[in-house]
């Protein structure tokens, strides 16, 4: 579980930062950075109820 915990916070931030470089396909948009943020917001959230 902890390495899915961390893969979703790296996944995440690093989507954002692709699509402010503008690699991803079809240039910058809202919809990376929703992806971004809801990938980093399901890693904090599995990081709250990781024993």
């Amino acid at each position: 579980m902890g390495i899915l915990l961390l893969a979703f916070l790296i996944a995440g931030v690093l989507v954002i930062m692709l699509n402010y470089l503008g690699v991803l396909p079809n240039g910058a948009s809202n919809w990376y950075l929703l992806g971004g943020l809801g990938m980093i917001f399901v890693g904090f959230a599995m990081a709250t109820r990781y024993h």
